[in-house]
């Protein structure tokens, strides 16, 4: 299939490392859209998890190798680190194979737009000044994930679709969505500050384009459960690609397709009525 390419792309919160990422979609998405520009926007490689036990399956090198040879074959990539990747806050202005490690950085848009890009951890209090209640909060979310796998097996079996407990969670429980609220009015106060039109984030998995305080709020998701991106356009439209719900959709489709040629292969096969 001939890939898509935009003029840049921005992926965050991919948690290599994790039993929870999902590599195997991000290489699909990968080998289907390319980019001039690709902002890597924090909590690639997930520090945090590695440091407590090593978890790195092949498809999780497959996706650095991925990125690598983007910027082998020409794409600008740059990564900028977020809490679960903090230690690369350590070689800011470091090239790495292609990859230029940046703490923040203001994009141009094609239609002239200023874009701060930053993972957003610096704006969570509890990251800030409470690294204990986040690193429980890390185990929280990762136990929500065990959990929902096995509901959504349970699911699977009675024919119901995919449900997300954390994503409910998220939405439902006051204080989360009273913390979303307040994440997304603090990046925008901070793009304003530094006179950006608008910003590009991570860190809190919930991906959306809209406005707050009058800044154009850009979310990129995750690659845990949203799988989603935010692509630019050549024209300098922002997008958001929501890979999981694409993948499903190409699913169901396949599956009617397959479907259909099963009756009509059965229609071909049964005798014809007498007039």
């Amino acid at each position: 299939m001939k890939s898509k390419h935009f003029r840049t792309l921005f992926l965050s919160d991919i948690h290599l490392g994790t039993a929870g990422c999902q590599a195997e979609l991000l290489i699909d998405f990968l080998r289907e859209h390319d980019a001039e520009k690709i902002y890597l926007v924090g909590d690639i490689v997930d520090g945090w998890r590695l440091r407590r036990s090593w978890y790195w399956p092949q498809a999780h090198n497959d996706v650095v190798q991925k990125l690598l040879r983007k910027a082998r074959k020409g794409a600008q990539i740059i990564y900028v680190p977020g809490n679960h990747d903090e230690f690369l806050r350590n070689y800011l202005g470091s090239h790495f194979g292609g990859v230029e490690v940046r703490d923040t950085d203001l994009h141009d848009t094609a239609d002239g737009r200023k874009l701060l890009i930053i993972h957003g951890d610096q704006f969570d209090v509890v990251v800030r000044h409470a690294k204990w209640l986040a690193h429980f909060g890390d185990w929280a979310y990762v136990t929500a994930l065990y959990v929902n796998t096995w509901v959504n097996r349970l699911r699977r079996g009675m024919g119901f679709p995919y449900w997300s407990l954390s994503k409910w969670a998220k939405l439902k429980v006051k204080n989360a969505v009273s913390f979303i609220g307040e994440f997304e009015r603090a990046l925008a106060n901070e793009a304003n500050r530094l006179d950006a039109d608008g910003v590009v984030c991570g860190h809190i998995h919930h991906a959306v384009i809209g406005e707050r305080e009058g800044i154009e709020y850009i979310n990129t998701g995750d690659w845990v459960e949203s799988c989603t991106a935010i692509v630019e356009d050549h024209d300098g439209t922002l997008r958001l690609i929501d890979w999981a719900e694409t993948t499903r959709g190409r699913l169901l489709e396949a599956g009617a397709s397959s479907k259909q040629a099963e009756d009509d292969d059965e229609e071909g096969k049964r005798p014809a009525r007498a007039a």
